[in-house]
């Protein structure tokens, strides 16, 4: 066994190691656990851990073939709002503690089917509403990095899971940007699809209409594997894509040859952090020596953007939420009244970021502002996958910073939620456009913090994010270096 354990392990060389026959998964499971049981009392990454079930799971494997099943043996941690069947799925929420969904979500079928063993569920932003995991009932988690700073939002649990090594693979879901910006806060790899590459079906819904499963691994290959594994049509989800994932693989050293990169001709009014704007710098230029073509281009309205997708997301929400009322399931509030019961149960159970969205949401809905507001909202929309559409009719690829800067400071933004929100403004063009889109880390902060990159491609081209990211991976060859509780209690090494 290596000396930090089999936790460290990417997917790949999970496989690998079996292949020799250097371990078993309980071997490797049982890894993880322990990892988990030694830094979650640090970073918070998870609010419950399925140490027997996936124990037992592990050496149920032990004697069967690997053989079909990609995942075979790989530990993974689902975030806490994708249903896994009788065991809790709160989505971070007072409102649904104690909840056990009867079913699997689809994704977590499909990672079962794939050999995959699902060792817990992950911390999350209520209803995945921020972009710190703040917002949680349980308590909020740390970055891996500096625990005094945020790991990002709302996958912050997921994407601090594998920073910290406690799992190789872990599943997040993505509305604006909740698996890319924690991605990159946490120096690890994330991939949104294209909206409708992965089955909803099971995953509670926040904003449906750009909700997306996806995973968070310690590199591009670890995600690609996984979104293989759980993308394609689904029977009970109607808006899964029908047509199949494409092969996703890295392109070895020529993947960037001939490609053409679009870059943003100017990001008016947005304060990058130098060592943002320095990995964008590096990676054009890196893009460039490998052969591709790379061109300024002009993106739609950034600030446009990021307001489309608040009312539209606020919106939904409203609507979506509004089947947590006490009757049916999760907590309830005695009253006297059916309508009082509703208000007490709601006041109670949801925290201040979810109702101040879903007093957003009803305002923009309600009669005599709902064109004003949402119906604009749905046209601007439009227009911007309009403008996307023709963009990449030029390009193959476009780079863009995930986030703004590297992680805050917790606390830090949580009484200014314009300045929170605005951690989202690089990766809500992609959730508006219904685009695929890959965070990688680029390189550190000047406090050593990391920071990523963002690529996009048209809407079905999974297949070049895995050969662009693939390629630029190589070129920053970023390591992992974080401590959880290191020296100084930063968490940095």
């Amino acid at each position: 066994m290596p000396d930090g354990g089999y936790s460290d392990l990417s997917v790949r060389g999970i496989e690998e190691l079996y292949r020799r026959g250097g371990a078993r998964p309980s071997d490797v499971v049982g890894s993880c656990l322990d990892a988990i049981e030694a830094k979650d009392g640090i970073v918070g990454a998870f609010v419950e851990v399925f140490r027997e079930e996936a124990l037992a799971r592990a050496r149920e494997l032990d004697g069967e073939d690997s053989r079909g099943r990609p995942l075979f043996g790989v530990p993974v941690a689902v975030k806490d709002n994708i249903c896994t069947r009788l065991m809790p799925t709160s989505c971070g929420s007072r409102i649904l503690r104690g909840y056990r969904p009867p079913y699997d979500a689809t994704a977590v079928s499909r990672l079962r089917a794939a050999g995959a063993v699902i060792v817990g569920k992950t911390n999350m932003d209520e209803f995945a509403m921020g972009s710190s995991t703040e917002h949680s009932s349980s308590h909020p988690t740390r970055n891996p990095w500096d625990t005094d700073c945020a790991p990002g939002g709302s996958s912050g649990g997921s994407a601090a899971a594998v920073a910290a090594g406690m799992v190789p693979l872990a599943l997040g879901s993505d509305t604006g940007g909740s698996i890319r910006q924690p991605a990159s806060f946490c120096g690890v790899t994330g991939i949104k699809g294209t909206w409708g590459r992965v089955s909803r079906y099971g995953l509670v819904a926040f904003a449906s209409s750009l909700d997306q499963i996806g995973p968070i691994a310690a590199d591009v290959d670890g995600c690609a594997r996984a979104l293989r594994a759980i993308a394609g049509a689904d029977g009970i989800d109607s808006t899964a894509l029908a047509d199949p994932c494409p092969a996703l693989e890295g392109g070895g050293e020529a993947a960037l040859d001939g490609m053409r990169i679009g870059v943003p001709s100017s990001i008016k009014g947005i304060d990058l952090d130098p060592s943002v704007s320095a990995a964008l710098a590096a990676a054009v230029r890196h893009a460039a020596e490998a052969g591709s073509r790379v061109a300024e281009v002009d993106l739609p309205d950034l600030g446009l953007t990021i307001a489309c997708y608040y009312v539209i997301a606020a919106a939904e929400a409203s609507s979506n939420l509004a089947r947590y009322d006490g009757v049916r399931f999760g907590m309830r509030v005695g009253s006297d009244t059916l309508g009082e019961m509703y208000a007490r149960t709601r006041s109670a159970g949801f925290g201040e970021e979810v109702k101040r969205r879903i007093l957003l949401g009803t305002f923009v809905l309600s009669s005599g502002y709902h064109d004003q507001y949402y119906g604009r909202a749905c046209e601007v929309r439009e227009r911007i996958r309009d403008c996307y559409r023709r963009l990449f009719g030029s390009i193959d690829l476009l780079i863009l910073p995930t986030a703004p800067g590297p992680a805050f400071r917790l606390g830090e933004r949580l009484d200014d939620p314009v300045a929170m929100y605005l951690s989202d403004i690089f990766t809500t063009p992609a959730s508006v456009a219904g685009l695929p889109a890959v965070s990688i880390p680029a390189g550190l902060s000047a406090d050593g913090l990391p920071v990523g990159l963002q690529l996009i491609a048209a809407g079905g081209r999974e297949d070049l994010i895995v050969r662009g990211a693939s390629a630029l991976e190589r070129a920053f060859a970023f390591r992992r270096r974080c401590v959880p509780g290191g020296s100084g209690g930063g968490g940095r090494s």
